[in-house]
């Protein structure tokens, strides 16, 4: 009897079971803060303030080469704005990690597209960002425009500037 209701509501379902047992959550909220280039505040429809950090990209840390344009561009982008949030889970620091979207268009990808931030490979579940990534490295935009010295991806920044 369980696999009959089973079929039954895979074949009601768009997308099937997976639809189901998503951890995704999508909802629309308007972006009250830019912290960095990969990470905002939003007023969620509660009436509460949520830090959301951006899905599989990072940007030049604030000190580094890169970073306060990366902070202007994302703020440029979204800031004030109401934008589709689509909630993938949370990291060790609380922050809702999420894709956003206006119109139907990734903010994530347009950072990366347009060289103000790299694929996050470690975390990377949408392979096409890497093309996005190349696009802007062979059309040296944003922070492919700076000398290769410059160019120090941001987890290795992190990691060289860590106080031990």
């Amino acid at each position: 009897m369980q696999k009959k209701i089973m079929v039954l509501v895979t074949a009601l379902l768009p997308g099937g079971l997976t639809q189901l047992f998503s951890p995704v959550a999508a909802d629309e909220v308007q972006v009250v803060g830019v912290t960095d280039g990969d990470t905002v505040k939003v007023l969620t429809k509660k009436k509460q303030v949520e830090k959301v950090r951006l899905a599989e990209i990072d940007t030049p840390e604030k000190k580094q080469p890169w970073g306060k344009k990366a902070k202007q561009a994302l703020s440029d982008m979204v800031f004030k704005k109401i934008v589709r949030i689509e909630r993938l889970n949370k990291d060790r620091y609380g922050r809702t990690i999420g894709r956003l979207y206006i119109d139907g268009k990734s903010i994530n990808r347009a950072m990366v597209r347009q060289g103000h931030a790299r694929v996050y490979r470690r975390y990377l579940k949408d392979r096409s960002l890497l093309d996005d990534e190349a696009y802007a490295r062979q059309n040296r935009l944003g922070l492919w425009q700076l000398p290769q010295s410059q160019r120090i991806a941001p987890w290795e920044w992190r990691k060289r500037n860590r106080k031990r």
